[in-house]
């Protein structure tokens, strides 16, 4: 019996083969019909014998291409047309856009193989790419995914490319950024000051020699430039620090393969595949203490951020270095990585000996993804490269077309519809004029990509974040609601939204450095029972000031001397925080504590962790955020069990906390341990006091705290509790934009 049938599919369904696919699948089982690109993904319509159309839909779903991802499929029976044979039709731009856009993906097996294949006609070729892998979400202008519509739309195709290109059964059949030596793009070498040095295959051979003799370059990627130099050399990494500016904080580092990558790092085999995935994220593990690698990449630190090569170019230059290489975003100091020729020379070359720069254009900047193992799981640090902007599945349909526009540090936006919330790459922190011109870049771009016209903005309640202040602007000026969440509260629906919670409250804990209060205070130590309509906070560690706000954050030692204020008035105890000051200091601290001047209350467990590494001399000021939980972590110890006490009433009493660590004589490893291991012991009594019967989740900044995290994770089973983790968006602010989106439903 013959059928005719006609097939929507959404999804990963562009860019990856999918058409190919289908029009071999179908020849294969003697089916008629077309398959065509839309902007709502791929339209199929067959028709043919029953049980063949039967075997077809069977193998849409078990032998399609390795990176496509069906989201969902709808079918429809038609009466029979008598299509005379199968094809591929022109791609439709009109309707609805509802197709996934992919991330960039690592070079692929095979395209590895030919890039050193010396009889391959794309043999050292750094461009080189196929269905299967590539630049993706980088090059693209707008929807649907066709090379018209990238920035390869300037290189034509020589006669071999473009035969691939034309052949369904060819690897590069419709690879967008097909190329090669003789019709794509090419890498140029250049001084910092912009003169002309080599091009092509002398450029990376010049490139290679200028690394082995510690100069530091600017190398333009996928995604954006990185500044790159000899990660065994100390003094071109010193020079690169002092340049940029850096202070302390650590330098990823790029490895030509996993062997030597288990040469500098003890890795698990977990960590392994995650490194080893398409996705190629930075992976933060455990360095090894005797190697070669300059001990200036992660002062303090007893590990490192380690990556495979993810593109060509980054393959040819670590194969012929031989050694690793730092591979660090460039971009000037809480600005966006560079992505144009001419903002690298205008930006970089203050950093730079050199730049190697490439003629194909980057449309949409994207930093490298950041990720740790957290109790055997993925938790982000960073979602960019690789993963953005693939959508997140919602627990529920949204009611309305919503724009959510993040925080104030590690921003992302995210747009939604339907069940899919399209988280944006990173974007970072907004304190500069150009950092917050790519937040708007960013928005604009995704409205354009996706046909998108929000009828509400969700932000932050802060009143002073640029991105707050930005939402209530285009509020006005597109007349659609604005709706304000809290801070901590929006990190727990994030949590709630990533988990597929639906109708039921959670016992939320939300640590994190900074967030803005409903009283007006800044909170950070919060405990809240929450659903998608509100939330009780039911408690929250006790308030201590900040003394000088913002320098505070800064500078441990104004914390800890606020809480040895708190504690014992002007009669301080001689503990290091003390040394860290000018006596005159500590006395017009005092007076400045009592009166409260520019000292606002904080409850913030994060500023808790930098209280505690000053009163043991882990870090006075710090260079980074995050810095002085960063280094606590490697004093840690499993072995350790005891805790120090604490207090719960309808708040967190720390200063118990706070005497018996400065009455311990113990080493610095057990007062660290003993510290985590009591806020994981506040975290289960705390829930056992409000949160009874309901899952615990763990939002915000502090819970990438590995042995925090896990220690409350240990615990918890111990007492048959039930927790919720980040594992599909960072648990600090990279993930409001998803809490904020969720909340447009009430």
């Amino acid at each position: 019996m013959k059928k005719h049938i006609k097939i929507y599919l959404t999804g990963a369904v562009q860019g990856v083969g999918f058409r190919p696919f289908v029009y071999n699948l179908a020849k294969r089982l003697n089916l008629k019909g077309y398959v065509i690109n839309d902007t709502y993904g791929v339209i199929i319509e067959i028709e043919g014998n029953e049980e063949n159309i039967n075997k077809f839909l069977i193998s849409l779903q078990t032998e399609k291409p390795p990176l496509a991802h069906i989201f969902s499929q709808e079918i429809e029976e038609l009466p029979l047309v008598g299509f005379k044979d199968f094809e591929i039709r022109k791609s439709e731009e009109k309707g609805k856009k509802e197709v996934f856009i992919l991330p960039d993906i690592s070079t692929c097996e095979e395209c590895l193989k030919e890039l050193n294949d010396f009889k391959n006609r794309r043999y050292r070729y750094p461009f080189i790419n196929c269905t299967n892998c590539g630049p993706r979400f980088s090059i693209i202008e707008k929807l649907p995914y066709d090379r018209q519509n990238t920035t390869m739309k300037k290189f034509k195709m020589c006669s071999e490319c473009k035969k691939e290109y034309n052949d369904p059964t060819d690897r590069r059949f419709h690879a967008q950024p097909n190329a090669c030596p003789i019709c794509g793009p090419y890498i140029s070498l250049y001084t910092s000051n912009k003169k002309f040095v080599s091009e092509k295959e002398q450029a990376l051979k010049d490139t290679v020699n200028l690394l082995k003799q510690g100069k530091i370059l600017a190398v333009k990627g996928i995604g954006g430039f990185h500044l790159v130099c000899d990660a065994t050399n100390d003094k071109a990494i010193k020079n690169l620090r002092e340049r940029k500016r850096r202070g302390e904080k650590p330098f990823a580092v790029m490895f030509k393969d996993i062997e030597q990558i288990k040469e500098y790092t003890d890795i698990s085999s977990f960590e392994e595949a995650i490194i080893l995935s398409p996705e190629k994220p930075i992976v933060v593990v455990k360095s090894k203490e005797r190697t070669d690698l300059s001990k200036e990449i992660a002062p303090y630190l007893d590990r490192i951020g380690v990556f495979l090569p993810y593109s060509p170019l980054h393959n040819l230059l670590l194969n012929d270095f031989g050694k690793p290489l730092v591979m660090t975003s460039a971009n000037l100091s809480d600005e966006p990585i560079v992505k144009d020729n001419e903002e690298a020379f205008e930006k970089l070359s203050i950093f730079t000996d050199y730049i190697l720069t490439h003629n194909r254009d980057i449309k949409n900047r994207v930093d490298d993804s950041v990720v740790r193992i957290i109790d055997k799981k993925i938790s982000f640090i960073r979602r960019s490269r690789g993963y953005a902007p693939l959508p997140i599945k919602l627990p529920f349909n949204l009611n309305k077309k919503a724009l959510a526009v993040g925080g104030h540090q590690k921003n992302t936006i995210a747009i939604g519809f339907d069940d899919k919330a399209f988280l944006s790459q990173h974007i970072g922190d907004l304190e500069t004029v150009d950092a917050c011109r790519n937040f708007e870049e960013v928005i604009y771009s995704f409205f354009k990509l996706y046909d998108f016209e929000p009828e509400v903005v969700i932000t932050d309640l802060h009143p002073r974040y640029y991105s707050t202040q930005w939402a209530k602007d285009f509020s006005l000026e597109k007349n659609i609601p604005l709706i304000q969440i809290q801070h901590h509260y929006a990190h727990a629906l994030s949590l709630m939204a990533e988990n597929q919670i639906k109708d039921e409250p959670i016992f939320a804990v939300c640590w994190d450095g900074t967030g803005y209060g409903e009283d007006g205070n800044l909170w950070g130590g919060e405990f809240l029972i929450t659903d998608y309509k509100g939330y009780k906070r039911v408690c929250h560690f006790d308030y201590f000031k900040l003394i000088g706000g913002e320098k505070a954050v800064k500078e441990p030692r104004r914390v800890a001397l606020s809480m040895l204020y708190e504690v014992f008035g002007e009669n301080l105890p001689d503990v290091p925080t003390i040394k860290a000051f000018r006596e005159k200091e500590i006395k017009l601290l005092y007076k400045t504590w009592k009166k409260g001047l520019n000292s606002p209350l904080s409850s913030s467990v994060g500023r808790l962790f930098d209280a505690v590494s000053s009163i043991l001399d882990i870090k006075q000021i710090l260079s980074y955020e995050g810095q002085s939980g960063m280094i606590m972590e490697n004093f840690y110890s499993w072995n350790i069990k005891d805790f120090y006490s604490f207090e719960i009433t309808e708040t967190v009493n720390w200063k118990p906390t706070f005497q018996e660590i400065l009455e311990d004589k113990s080493d610095l490893s057990v007062k660290v341990s003993k510290f985590i291991n009591t806020l994981a012991h506040i975290v289960i009594e705390t829930y056992k006091l409000y949160g009874k019967g309901l899952k615990l989740g763990l939002s915000g900044g502090v819970f990438q705290n590995k042995p925090l995290t896990e220690k409350i994770i240990r615990l918890a089973e111990e007492e048959g509790i039930k927790v919720l983790t980040h594992n599909k968006v960072p648990a600090n602010d990279g993930g409001l934009s998803l809490g904020q989106l969720v909340y447009s439903n009430i």
